[in-house]
């Protein structure tokens, strides 16, 4: 099950206290109005009432009201779970659901899971890039916060002034991404008719004075606005002064460097905090001058190009958005990966016997000891990781970017390719830590050269 009844599922600490219970009832009760204006759209729409008249079977009928009438049931379940809020009696997460839940999640399924729908986003843009399914999407993601509210542990994380931009960011970036995506759709659909953009429609200029200087100052004040009503209502999260006899368990940086924070779990510190951010900076400098594709500027497209979306959305959001999200809620005490609903215990032990390729190539498969000469020790780490930078690019020249190849040239496409590879590397080097525990392809410590 995965809903019970307050004080039905003990020893987890879900009983409510009355604000909390009166915050949710509020937070339901605007849910529930919401999709309430929504319903009324639903069944005044201009298309909906054409179509229910043209209906002349009463099995057209009923897929017709389909939509409508369940939208309308979960208005009214919004509603009523607000009411039982306000009464102090809403409903809990089941003891069941929150384990399987805390056992489901991990290091692996939350990385297969975010790379998955993903793909999933990119095969299926279409639907995704629909109105009722942002819509969708939105009131399922907003039911399951309102319903796990209920859990402490699930609430303390949630509800960290700390932690509220983030959940801000996470609906930012998702709206942003569908409009951008239904923005594509829409111009792809009019560029295959022989039609102009959306953004060539109606491109007349306007004046610097009045009208941008106008929107800039209207901007302005419901930015400030909107910070002072945050800044009264959350509190700020400020700690104690910093102590050397009491260090913070666990130690975050802040979270626009919580992605960089996670790559220290797969990377020496040189890689992770100069290396790759360094190739970050540098393949953002250089994406104008090796792109050779002129088309999709100024209006939003997908088909017209296909792999430099596809790329920046991968970065941007699987190897940036997922693990910030990651470093701020499910890594708890010692960085150890905590579920959902787990307490964040700091006693918590994780098992793990991190080894090396070498140690892997002549411990386990040859049953000998590691040579003391550096080269004779890790040939085979330095050779794979030689192969993958400079072999890789041309055999992806030879295959599946053979046109792309052609039409960049030979520096361009090394360029284009060496940063492609690096950001690539990331996911490869996460994937050899959770399957084979494998913590460096070389292993120089000697003189600090850790791949």
């Amino acid at each position: 099950m995965l809903l019970v009844g307050k004080g039905s599922s003990v020893g987890h600490g879900t009983e409510l206290s009355p604000d909390i219970s009166r915050g949710l009832g509020l937070y339901f009760l605007v849910l529930g109005l919401l999709n309430a204006y929504y319903c009324v759209r639903l069944w005044t729409d201009k298309g909906f009432q054409e179509k229910w008249k043209g209906a002349n079977e009463p099995v057209s009928k009923v897929r017709l009201a389909a939509f409508p009438l369940v939208w309308s049931l979960l208005t009214t379940y919004m509603l009523g779970t607000s009411i039982e809020f306000f009464n102090g009696v809403g409903p809990v997460l089941s003891e069941a659901f929150r384990d399987w839940m805390d056992r489901l999640m991990g290091p692996v399924n939350y990385f297969v899971i975010s790379t998955a729908a993903f793909i999933a986003l990119i095969v299926f843009r279409r639907i995704f890039a629909k109105n009722v399914t942002g819509w969708v999407l939105l009131n399922g993601s907003l039911l399951f916060i309102g319903i796990s509210m209920t859990d402490p542990d699930f609430r303390g994380i949630v509800a960290k002034p700390d932690n509220v931009p983030i959940t801000m960011l996470i609906y930012s970036v998702g709206f942003t991404t569908w409009l951008a995506l239904r923005q594509a759709v829409i111009n792809d659909d009019r560029i295959k008719e022989g039609k102009k953009p959306l953004e060539a429609e109606g491109a007349e200029k306007v004046l610097t004075w009045p009208d941008l200087v106008y929107t800039e100052m209207l901007a302005m004040v419901l930015c400030t606005v909107f910070l002072l009503v945050w800044s009264i209502c959350l509190k700020a999260p400020l700690e104690p002064p910093a102590s050397t006899t009491k260090i913070p368990n666990p130690s975050k940086a802040p979270w626009y460097f919580l992605g960089l924070q996670e790559m220290l779990v797969y990377f020496d510190p040189w890689l992770a905090g100069v290396v790759l951010p360094t190739y970050i900076i540098i393949g953002l400098c250089a994406m104008p001058y090796i792109d050779y594709n002129k088309k999709g500027n100024g209006y939003y497209t997908f088909a017209e190009r296909p792999f430099a979306i596809i790329t920046f959305l991968f970065g941007f959001l699987v190897l940036w958005v997922v693990l910030i999200v990651l470093g701020t809620f499910l890594r708890g005490p010692n960085w150890n990966f905590f579920g959902f609903y787990e307490v964040w215990d700091p006693d918590k032990t994780v098992a793990l016997n991190n080894i090396d390729l070498s140690d892997l190539l002549y411990l386990d498969l040859l049953n000998t000891g590691k040579p003391s000469n550096i080269l004779a020790r890790e040939w085979l780490g330095i050779l794979l990781v030689l192969s993958y930078f400079l072999i890789t690019p041309f055999i992806m020249a030879k295959t599946f970017m053979k046109e792309m190849f052609i039409r960049m040239g030979l520096i361009r496409f090394l360029v284009m390719t060496n940063i492609f590879l690096m950001m690539a590397f990331l996911p490869i080097k996460m994937v050899l830590r959770w399957a084979f525990n494998l913590k460096y392809i070389i292993a120089i410590p000697e003189m600090f050269l850790n791949v």
